[in-house]
């Protein structure tokens, strides 16, 4: 027995030391990286001391047989300090960024390496094959172990022909079943820490799902290479054949990036520019003709206007309504979305009442540019053809819908519709998609992206909507309080902000799965006349909270006008920034930030269903006086949440100020210098 007892612990001591242990840690020393190579490649982290999570088993199988992690031989290593400056073309968040962070490169044989990246809010990890033979990818593995006792915020999708868009429901780790699958981004909350996983650099390759595995495990998921595809529909497609391979490749390349921001502290979560730190350089030279803005949008009301003398619809009449309104209120631009061409498969003619090139020149008249919605399927059969058509007609840009796949042919699709829009100096905005992953610094031109339940789902209920909701309406303030920590780290989010028609929760059925309007103002779901929960200042402070350089105003023009002081409001938040900081900050409870753009500053703050005040400081500010515009709700707002109050001030940057917020509320803040 003795004999047994020192044998096994032998081997137990040759095994230790046959493995190599090597570690990396953030530049602040915080966040630890401990790098086992034995007979695979796993490591686990640490945050202050506390121990957040391991990754094990990260290894590539190539489709010639070769296993890249597999029995790692390594070779060398290099380890070095990277500071340097990234200057943002289109800033959504901060126009200039430091990227600090210590580097591991790790050369195996096999003619890979893995390189490692440790930063203070979080780590990343990516493969880079130098073989010239690769020609496919069979799998990339990597599994991920959170601590007992984790939880989710799970966005779970039934099927990876998806729209990205389901809710981001709090779950415990250990009760999601076996099986189950997301999209990301995902945040895990782990007790001290919490880490939100993504990928950045994502190029011709599909993207990344996490699926549950056994415990508290959670596996990566890949969509196969789609081989063929069938069906007459003009914007969906059915997949009939795959590959037993996920993607496609043509010699050495590197492969995306696994991101992992971590923090014991809320607010990094929306701070963190980690997608642009870890994505490729721009490839347009000369981006001063990208032109962000806001956008007058047509669908959500479905160009319900009135008080006009012309039948309102998609015609010539109603977008030059659309663009007088732009015009009046320096929005930079209008949408025409689904239903101005003959057919979703033509996007080559317009309904007869419309004329697209004498609508532009007119909106060239006026300043506003012109957006055009297509769908994917029909644009990809002739993507520069259609393209330089919508150039030639004068539009500014394309709406780009129905992608719903994230397999290796439509990521690729999504960087050559950026490319070519380039060539013809278009913006593009991207719904129907999945997260940013890198496109959008690679072509800046890529101004937007969706995969988030926005505004729209006020339109339907949660049934007829891709959710994962137990309730009736799934865009409550507590929703809204969930994005920008999670959704929005990825990248810029198209949401849509901007409802008239507010409710409070007293008005919400929370009972009823289809209530129906009746007269009083209670919730429901009206698809040409949407309204919103939560009150009017929520929805306007999502202009300073939600990032997005093309920020869409989904209300009809007509309710803009008749509320006037808020669309004045609205009208002066920009959509482009240049610095960011989050004053106090709590996943799907609270937030409040500060943005500056110029010498001018915006405070934002909203909360879910809870009412809450906050004192702070304009300590932030420079020593000379501003005067300050703030929006926010007021007495009544609990009775009705349409209401809200406009005041001014003069402050300075000793002055303190209180917000205070009602259930469902918001509070927003423009100073600007007295000059």
């Amino acid at each position: 027995m003795k004999k047994n007892i020192l044998y096994l612990f032998f081997v137990f001591f040759i095994l230790k030391t046959n493995a190599q242990i090597h570690s990396l840690k953030s530049p602040d020393k915080a966040i630890n990286i401990s790098i086992d190579i034995g007979k695979e490649i796993s490591f686990s982290v640490t945050n202050k001391g506390s121990h957040v999570m391991k990754v094990l088993r990260i290894f590539l199988i190539l489709k010639n047989g070769n296993k890249l992690g597999f029995q790692p031989k390594l070779k060398k290593k290099k380890l070095e300090l990277i500071n340097e400056t990234i200057e943002v073309q289109v800033p959504y968040k901060d126009s200039s960024v430091k990227n600090i962070y210590n580097q591991l490169t790790m050369s195996f044989s096999g003619n890979f390496e893995i390189i490692f990246r440790a930063y203070n809010d979080g780590i990343a990890y990516r493969f880079i094959d130098n073989n010239t033979d690769t020609e496919a990818i069979i799998t990339e593995n990597m599994e991920l172990v959170f601590p007992n006792g984790s939880n989710s915020f799970f966005p779970k999708d039934n099927s990876m022909y998806t729209d990205n868009e389901s809710l981001y429901i709090r779950t415990s780790v250990s009760k999601i079943k076996k099986g189950d699958f997301c999209h990301l981004p995902v945040m895990f909350d782990i007790g001290k820490n919490k880490v939100l996983f993504t990928e950045a650099s994502l190029h011709n390759y599909p993207g990344m799902f996490l699926e549950k595995g056994v415990g508290n495990t959670m596996l990566s998921k890949f969509p196969k290479y789609v081989l063929e595809t069938a069906g007459n529909d003009a914007l969906y497609e059915t997949i009939t054949k795959k590959a037993d391979y996920i993607a496609k490749v043509s010699g050495k390349r590197a492969y995306p990036w696994r991101l992992f921001i971590i923090t014991d502290d809320d607010r990094t979560f929306v701070e963190s520019n980690l997608v642009t730190q870890l994505s490729g350089k721009s490839k347009i030279e000369d981006a001063s003709w990208i032109k962000p803005g806001k956008l007058a949008w047509d669908w959500w009301t479905a160009s319900n206007i009135y008080g006009v003398d012309f039948r309102a619809g998609m015609n010539q009449a109603t977008y030059k309504y659309f663009i007088d309104f732009a015009s009046k209120n320096n929005i930079e631009y209008i949408m025409l979305d689904g239903g101005w061409s003959k057919s979703d498969s033509n996007p080559y003619e317009s309904v007869d009442a419309l004329n697209i090139p004498e609508l532009t020149k007119y909106g060239k008249l006026k300043n506003v540019g012109v957006f055009l919605w297509v769908g994917l399927k029909p644009l990809n059969y002739d993507l520069e053809g259609i393209i330089k058509l919508y150039s030639n007609w004068g539009v500014a840009g394309i709406k780009v819908d129905f992608m719903l796949r994230s397999d290796q042919y439509i990521v690729k699709s999504y960087e050559e519709t950026a490319e070519i829009a380039a060539k013809y100096k278009f913006l593009v905005d991207y719904h129907g998609s999945f997260k940013p992953a890198g496109i959008e610094r690679v072509w800046p031109n890529v101004v937007s992206y969706e995969a988030v339940s926005g505004n729209e789902h006020n339109k339907w209920e949660v049934s007829n909507a891709s959710n994962n909701s137990t309730t009736p309406f799934p865009v409550t303030p507590e929703h809204n309080l969930t994005i920008p920590f999670i959704r929005m780290a990825a990248g810029p989010m198209d949401f849509t902000p901007g409802a008239m028609t507010n409710v409070n929760k007293s008005d919400y059925p929370i009972y009823s799965s289809k209530p129906s309007f009746d007269g009083d103002g209670n919730f429901s779901t009206i698809f040409s006349r949407p309204m919103a929960l939560g009150s009017r200042a929520h929805q306007v402070a999502m202009f300073i909270v939600f990032e997005s350089p093309l920020q869409m105003m989904c209300e009809s023009p007509t309710l803009y006008e008749k509320e006037q002081e808020t669309t004045n409001f609205i009208s002066q938040i920009p959509t482009t920034w240049d610095e960011t900081v989050v004053i106090e900050g709590a996943v799907s409870d609270y937030i409040v930030l500060a943005r500056r753009k110029g010498e001018n500053w915006y405070i934002g703050a909203m909360t879910d269903w809870s009412s809450r005040d906050f004192d702070i400081n304009l300590s932030f500010l420079d020593d000379e006086k501003h005067e300050i515009q703030i929006f926010k709700d007021w007495i009544n707002t609990d009775r009705n949440a349409m209401d809200y109050k406009l005041v001014k001030d003069i402050v300075n940057s000793d002055s303190k100020i209180h917000i205070s917020m009602s259930s469902g509320g918001g509070w927003s803040a423009i100073l600007k210098p007295l000059n």
